[in-house]
This record gives C-alpha cells, sequence and structure tokens, in this order.
C-alpha cells in the first residue's frame, strides 16, 4: 500500500552530480552522452546552434538536427549558445507502477547530461540502454509565450517509417499506420505520433512524446526534399471557439502562439525508443518511464478490471422478458451479468444523460436504484461524459457523481491536444482522484506518460479500434498486428476488443447493432493477451457471450496487468506473439494477418517444474467459419516447444499453470 507522495514509487540509487564521467564526453563545442550498455548515443553539437544526432549499435538513427524555441519575450534564447553550467547523473532506479502494464517492476537506468547555456535556457539529454530522449529547459522569472518550438528530425530517406497522416488538429487521432518511404513524404502530410522507422539495417526507432504538461501536443509533416526529414508542428492557443454539435466544440480562431507557460520548467521529452527488431519495440516502455512520478498520495484504491460494454452491441440483448435498451431494466442486465462472471465495471454510455447536458437525465433510467444494484452485485459503474459537458458543470457533476456511487468516468469527444486541452485532462484527472474515480479518456490523443503521474487514469482511446467495424471494413488482422508496435508504444489503449460474431475476410458485412470482428475467433480472443489496457472492454453483448461459455470464461480471467513481458516473435503489420506472466501463471497470445503462418514456440520463458498448458486454437473449419476453434490440454515445461498453427487472420490464445 502506498500512502504519501514523499514516498516514491522507486528506490532511487545514489546520484552523481559531476562535471565528466566515462558515459559523457564534453569536447570544445560537443557533449555525447551514451547509455549503460554503450549502444544508444545522443550528441549536441552546440557551435551555433543546439543539433542533436542519435546513434544506436554504431549506426546513425538521425543526423544532426535542430532543436530550438521561439519565445515572444526572450527572442535571444536558443541562438548563438555560450555553453554555461553542466550537469551530469547516473540513474539506475527500479519503478514500482501502481498499475503494472507490461510489468509489476520497471527498470529506470540511463544516463543524463544537463546543459545550461547563457541567457538561462538549456537542454537536458538522456540516453537509455533502449532510446534517447531530450526536453529543452528555461529559467525565467515571468511567464513566457512560446511561438514556437523546433523539432527537427533529419531521417533518412531509405528509411521505412509507419506513419499515422492526420489531416486536422481537432481529431479523434484514429488513424492507419501505413509503412512507407520517409523520403516519400511530403510538407503537406501531417503525422501524429507515434512514427516508427525502420532504418535499412533493421533497428527499430520508434519516436514520441512524453511529459506533456501544459503545452500543445507535437505532430509531424514531411518535406518536399525527399530527403526523410521531418519537422514539428504544433496546434495554436485556441482564441474563439463555440458549440459545434450536442457534444463538441468547434475553433473559431486561434493566436499566432502555441503556448503562454511559466518561465522556468522543463519541457516535454521527446524521445527514441531503440530496438534491434520488432519484437524488443513492444517491450518498451521509455514513454511511461519518461512520465512525471505519480503525484496522488494513495494509490491502493485504483482498481484496474474489466468491463462489460454496451454501446458497441447497441444494447441489443436478446431472450429476456423486457424491451431492451437504454433503460433500468437492460442494465440491471448488464450488471447482472458482469457480477456472474467477475467483471468489476459496466459502462452506461451514452444516453444515460442528454450528451450536452449531464443534469437532463433520460427519464427511463433509474440511476438511484442503478447504482444501488450495481453496490449490491459488487460491480462499478463507469459514467459515459463529453468532455463539453462536464466542463460546463464540472465541479456540480463529480459531486452528483460521487453521491451517486459512480467509480469511474469515460470521457469523451475531446478531440484536441492544444495547451488548453491538455491542461483539461490533467485536471480530470486531478479532480477525478480527489474523488477516487478512474478516467478513460476517448476522442483522445496519444497517452504521454500521463498514467504514470495520475496513475488513475487507466487507459484511452486515440486508436482506430474495433467500434470502426460499425460503418466500415477497416479494421483488418493485419491492422491488428500493426497497433501494438505503433499506437501502443505510447501506452495503454483502449481498443475495446471481444467480438463473439467474427468473419473471414469476404463474410464480413458491416453492421450497426450486430456488429462482428474481422478475423478467427482466436484471432479475437489473442486481443486480450497482445493488446494492454488495464480497463479492457468486453464489447459484445452479454447474450452473445452466454452462448459462448468457453470463451467468456477465458477472456473474463485474462488479467489486465502484468509482471513480465515478453516478445516471442513479430513482423509489424504481419503477425506478433506475446508471452505475458501474472503470479506464476503465463499466457502467450498470437495474431497473424490474412497469411496463414505456423511457429514453433519454445516454452524456454517458464520457470523449472511442469505446467498444464490450456490453448485455443483455429478450428479446422475455420476457413468456412471464422469462429470454430478447439481446446487442447497437456503437460509442458520450459524445454517444451509447441507448435502454433494460424490460419488466415487466425490467432492462438493459452494460459500455461504450474502444476
Amino acid at each position: 500500500m502506498i500512502r504519501k507522495s514523499k514516498i516514491s514509487f522507486y528506490i532511487k540509487s545514489l546520484t552523481f552530480l559531476i562535471l565528466l564521467t566515462t558515459s559523457t564526453s564534453i569536447s570544445a563545442k560537443e557533449i555525447i552522452v551514451s547509455s549503460p550498455d554503450g549502444k544508444a548515443v545522443i550528441k549536441l553539437d552546440y557551435t551555433s546552434s543546439l543539433m542533436l544526432s542519435v546513434d544506436y549499435n554504431k549506426q546513425q538513427i538521425m543526423a544532426p538536427s535542430l532543436v530550438s524555441m521561439n519565445i515572444s519575450e526572450y527572442p535571444e534564447a536558443f541562438s548563438n549558445p555560450v555553453r554555461g553550467k553542466v550537469i551530469t547523473r547516473k540513474i539506475n532506479t527500479w519503478i514500482v507502477p501502481p498499475v503494472a502494464e507490461k510489468r509489476s517492476k520497471i527498470r529506470d537506468e540511463y544516463n543524463e547530461t544537463e546543459i545550461w547555456f547563457k541567457g538561462n535556457y538549456g537542454i537536458k539529454l538522456r540516453a537509455y540502454n533502449d532510446g534517447v530522449a531530450w526536453r529543452l529547459i528555461t529559467r525565467f522569472h515571468d511567464s513566457i509565450t512560446i511561438n514556437n518550438e523546433t523539432v527537427n528530425l533529419n531521417m533518412a530517406a531509405a528509411d521505412s517509417v509507419y506513419y499515422g497522416d492526420e489531416d486536422n488538429f481537432v481529431s479523434h487521432s484514429e488513424r492507419f499506420y501505413t509503412c512507407r518511404m520517409a523520403g516519400s513524404i511530403k510538407s503537406n502530410q501531417m503525422g501524429i505520433l507515434p512514427a516508427v522507422f525502420r532504418k535499412v539495417n533493421g533497428t527499430i526507432a520508434a519516436f514520441t512524446e512524453s511529459d506533456l504538461l501544459d503545452y500543445p501536443g507535437l505532430y509531424l509533416l514531411g518535406n518536399d526534399k525527399g530527403d526523410g526529414s521531418f519537422l514539428g508542428t504544433f496546434p495554436k492557443v485556441v482564441d474563439l471557439m463555440k458549440p459545434k454539435t450536442d457534444r463538441d466544440y468547434g475553433i473559431v480562431s486561434r493566436k499566432d502562439y502555441i503556448a503562454r507557460t511559466n518561465g522556468t520548467r522543463e519541457f516535454p521529452w521527446r524521445a527514441f525508443g531503440l530496438a534491434e527488431n520488432e519484437a524488443r519495440l513492444l517491450e518498451n516502455d521509455i514513454a511511461y518511464r519518461l512520465g512525471s512520478s505519480c503525484r496522488l498520495a494513495e494509490t491502493s484504491w485504483i482498481k484496474p478490471g474489466k468491463v462489460a460494454w454496451d454501446w458497441w452491441n447497441d444494447w441489443n440483448i436478446s431472450g429476456v422478458p423486457f424491451k431492451s435498451g437504454i433503460n433500468t431494466d437492460t442494465y440491471k442486465y448488464y450488471i447482472d451479468f458482469a457480477s456472474a462472471n467477475k467483471l468489476e465495471y459496466v459502462v452506461f454510455d451514452e444516453g444515460w444523460s442528454k450528451p450536452e447536458d449531464l443534469e437532463k437525465i433520460n427519464p427511463d433510467m433509474d440511476m438511484d436504484a442503478l447504482f444501488a444494484y450495481a453496490k449490491q452485485k459488487n460491480v462499478g459503474i463507469i459514467l459515459w461524459v463529453t468532455g463539453r459537458a462536464l466542463e460546463e458543470k464540472f465541479e456540480s457533476s463529480f459531486a452528483k457523481f460521487k453521491k451517486w456511487g459512480c467509480v469511474g468516468l469515460k470521457v469523451d469527444f475531446l478531440c484536441r491536444d492544444d495547451q488548453a486541452m491538455v491542461n483539461f485532462y490533467e485536471k480530470v484527472a486531478k479532480t477525478a482522484a480527489t474523488y477516487r474515480m478512474i478516467v478513460d479518456f476517448h476522442g483522445s490523443y496519444k497517452p504521454t506518460g500521463l498514467s504514470r503521474t495520475y496513475p488513475n487514469v487507466l487507459t484511452r482511446e486515440g486508436v482506430k479500434g474495433l467500434e470502426n467495424v460499425k460503418w466500415s471494413k477497416d479494421i483488418t488482422p493485419g491492422h491488428d498486428c500493426t497497433l501494438p508496435f505503433t499506437r501502443m508504444f505510447a501506452g495503454a489503449m483502449d481498443y475495446t476488443p471481444g467480438a463473439m460474431h467474427n468473419s473471414n475476410e469476404k463474410s464480413f458485412a458491416i453492421s450497426w447493432s450486430s456488429p462482428m470482428s474481422m478475423g478467427t475467433r482466436c484471432h479475437e480472443m489473442a486481443k486480450y493477451i497482445i493488446y494492454e489496457s488495464p480497463l479492457q472492454m468486453l464489447c459484445d453483448n452479454p447474450t452473445n457471450y452466454l452462448k459462448e461459455p468457453e470463451c467468456l470464461s477465458f477472456i473474463a480471467k485474462v488479467p489486465v496487468t502484468w509482471d513480465e513481458t515478453s516478445c516471442i516473435n513479430a513482423s509489424i503489420s504481419h503477425f506478433v506473439t506475446v508471452a505475458r506472466k501474472k503470479g506464476s501463471d503465463w499466457y502467450l497470445g498470437s495474431m497473424t494477418d490474412f497469411t496463414g503462418r505456423n511457429f514453433d514456440i519454445p516454452l524456454s520463458f517458464l520457470d523449472d517444474g511442469k505446467y498444464q498448458i490450456s490453448i485455443f486454437k483455429d478450428g479446422v473449419n475455420v476457413g468456412r467459419r471464422a469462429e470454430d476453434y478447439a481446446t487442447e490440454t497437456f503437460t509442458v515445461d520450459n524445454k517444451s516447444v509447441i507448435n502454433i498453427k494460424l490460419a488466415s487472420g487466425g490467432g492462438f490464445a493459452c494460459k500455461i499453470v504450474k502444476k
């Protein structure tokens, strides 16, 4: 149990404040910071400006690239640098996250150099064994106006990149990450983060940002030279907006600057996660490590878990003696289902109130009775709200929700990451924590370390997830195999898996009220092991799950937090196999695109001793009916090798329990 903010979530090693170490080289106009294992290197050349370059395994990742900041009140800052104080730190710590996404103990080992320049500005450089990061720092006494921050990435034209095209700063951040040559991306092609680069030698470099607080989010633009360089761009401060629909605002005008903020501060980290191959990238949690330490005094009340979700399945239950829909009887049915299957939560999604007014309750919903019923059944209720409605009646809404017994909020239609919206995220997270509520942000931007700072933020959307099957054919098995290395690199994602109506490519049909997933049943089940979200949805309706008790029992019991994570094999957009440990049990999940595959998987990650493995695998008739699966149980140990045969769009899921 963690009770005081003064007690850190990690065991800190001795910090050395010295001018020179073996991990940092300082010459006349260059500072080089190397990782503890020497593989990752970040170099700063400050001859006439601040130029950063990155190497990994003695290969260049990023050629010298300009970093700078344009500040109205201090126009001379970040130009013609004259070096002042240099502070070097060697850190070797353990982070013990209150909510464990990839692992329950995180090694946080890096070398850091903080360089100050005449004029009260500077930069911090960090080199980890699996990545590098930098952030700008200032020390001005008054508030400052940031006109722009220069973030250049001079990659190579021959690099391939998984790039999420974005066309607007007002967005749900639900994009495809399509692979193309870095040199082909033009100056009018904006992309969301993360951007995942593959060098010619196969090295993976995933670029993102972290510790985004009181500042706008970062996007990338290509260039028209075809040289593989990228330029950062930011949404400017909103000047005027007005209601656009019943759930969001339209931007009328913006200021000509990106932020107005404290003059003494550290700005967001810009970071590369570095890996020798895709499998190691999936294990990388640098974005979490770079987030600010937890700001909550007590966290034992935060409860990860599974959710019976309503909106995806359109409340389309059957075999009941009442008319299904957004009403008291239907939600009691969902609560009963959650309780019977030991699911921690039910979401009351859109429809329990007017989207634009949280005080206008649906007359078919007896909220007092439903909250009392859920409490009796030991099920927590999470309320869907729009960001607009919550902001307009902020304190009164939280007070009412607390009185009802609400345990969490799903805050939707945020759709921006300008400075004001980033601050709203923190306000929601902080206020929710004071009321002991968990948070799931939807219509959101990518994670940026906020779940470390406020661990009650269990997950967020900002992903092109399974809801899209209700209106498109976009969510293919190949897309499913892309997300673990792109969007999920930034942090937990609320993809909302769990479809019990599964289809092959040719038999897929769009349906709003009876949606289906593309891929096999076992492909869908594997998502519960492969996708990280400490608040994980069961998207289908209880009626469909009750027809599939064997599958329901498995996915209801898959953990949502993990002690260890190991990626066994991977190829971005093609296939992925992940092993995760919880307690003494292991879970193994595998997915493929529309190409069938056959893998031999050594179980060498197991401890000594005998284990029982319980398998769900694609059935022999899965080519005709995607829902076909088979089960198998047998004894294994850490010398065993199991064969995984994946059908087209197929999958594999298993639990391995020590005897």
